[in-house]
Order: structure tokens, then C-alpha cells, then sequence
């Protein structure tokens, strides 16, 4: 991180979005984080869990309600779908595909961040158009921490990664100070690096402050989604 976050991290205030049909992927979403809290986000739907991170990145606009993020905080985006980050950029290198978004362009400098997601040698003059999908996962995450964010934002970051990657990420999640709202399909992703899950629906958020097996199992949790779901189309 380039600096520790201050007490304002992030609120959430009756966050809503629409799908393309007009009806409601989340909706009534509010809640507020502290500091040291890593938040596993859950949904019936995927799609209402990537339209929450890009509206979180700016990358989309709300359809109600507000969110706000403390001044001190610095955010790192790890989208689901990456393609457009490498559209257009098939004939440059790594070196060159991750110039794009440093201030820093000494090729030393570069090379550092790309050899921690293993891009080393002459591997840093690989072409974008050849990379497999774990490689540009990779390469995002070089990106992500070429900016140094003390907070992250991570929609499926272990798409595509082996599993010698995927248990790297999350040791270094473990190890992360600054807070983190994700999603995984790994299970052991989510238990051991979530305090808090969150479930978005169309009609609230189930918020508990729990690991992510006890949210499995809780009744209360349970209770909450039926009556969430009252007169939703599952």
C-alpha cells in the first residue's frame, strides 16, 4: 500500500441496479466498512455481483442511492472479464502493455512488478495477442500493483490461475492491511480471507460479520434470504 487508510473507508447508502429488462439486479444495498475488514461478496446472481464491483470502479453508473469512499482511500479494480484491457494492444509486449499505465517507464521498474506475477527473462517480451487467460489475470495484478491501493476490488481473481497462483493470491490477501470486497469460486479463497460476508439482492443486503462457512450455515442467514426473495423470481 502507498499509505494506511483513515477511518472513513467506504459507506454504502441504498445502492440499486437494473438490468437490460428493466428489472432489478441489486437493489436497497447499504452498509459501511471498517477498517481491517475484508468482505467476500455473494449473490444468486453473477452478473448482480460484477455490476456491483463496476459500479464500485466507476466503470458503471447506479441506478439509486449513493457511495462514497474516504478520502485516503486508493482503489485496485480486478475485473471478471479483462479483454478490453488488452484490445487493441496485440502487438506490444508486457513491458510495453504495462508502460500504458505507469508514471514510471524505466523498463527496471516494470520488470519488477511483472517478475512477481513470474514474468521473468526474456518473458517480459511475450506479445499480448499470445497470452493464455491465467497470464493476463496475471498481468492485471501487476497492474493492480503497480498503483499501490490500499483498497481492492476483485471480481473473480482467481479465474484461470493454477493452483500453485491461486494459493500465492491468497496468502498475500491474508497478509493484505488494507480492506477487500471480493468473490470466489474457491471456497478455501473465501474462508480464509473474508471477516465479513456480504449477500446482495434485489431487495437488501444480508450483511453478516462472520467467516464464510458460518454464512453458509447459518439459519438467521437463511431466514434473511426468504425474506429477501418474497416475490423475486429466483
Amino acid at each position: 500500500m502507498e499509505r494506511e487508510p483513515g477511518g472513513q473507508i467506504l459507506k454504502v447508502d441504498n445502492l440499486g441496479y437494473l438490468s437490460t429488462d428493466g428489472s432489478p439486479l441489486f437493489g436497497k444495498v447499504s452498509f459501511t466498512i471498517n477498517q481491517g475488514e475484508k468482505i467476500a461478496l455473494v449473490s444468486r446472481e453473477a452478473s448482480a455481483m460484477t455490476a456491483f464491483f463496476e459500479v464500485l470502479a466507476g466503470k458503471a453508473e447506479a441506478h439509486s442511492g449513493t457511495f462514497e469512499f474516504g478520502k485516503t482511500i486508493k482503489v485496485g479494480y480486478q475485473p471478471n472479464e479483462n479483454e478490453v484491457y488488452f484490445a487493441g494492444a496485440n502487438d506490444l509486449d508486457l513491458i510495453n502493455w504495462l508502460r500504458q499505465f505507469s508514471d514510471d517507464k524505466d523498463e527496471q521498474f516494470l520488470r519488477g512488478f511483472l517478475g512477481r506475477m513470474l514474468f521473468s527473462g526474456e518473458e517480459v517480451y511475450k506479445k499480448a495477442s499470445v497470452l493464455s487467460g491465467g497470464e493476463k489475470v496475471r498481468c492485471m495484478l501487476s497492474k493492480i500493483m503497480l498503483h499501490q491501493p490500499n483498497f481492492l476490488l476483485l471480481d473473480e481473481p482467481t479465474n484461470h490461475l493454477d493452483l500453485e497462483s491461486i494459493t500465492a493470491l491468497n496468502n498475500s490477501l491474508q497478509d493484505f492491511k488494507g480492506n477487500l470486497i471480493f468473490t470466489s469460486h474457491d471456497h478455501q479463497l473465501m474462508q480464509t480471507v473474508a471477516n465479513r460476508v456480504i449477500e446482495i439482492t434485489p431487495n437488501g443486503a444480508i450483511d453478516s460479520l462472520m467467516t464464510f462457512e458460518e454464512f453458509l450455515a447459518s439459519e438467521d442467514v437463511k431466514r434473511q434470504r426468504e425474506e429477501l426473495y418474497k416475490g423475486v423470481l429466483a
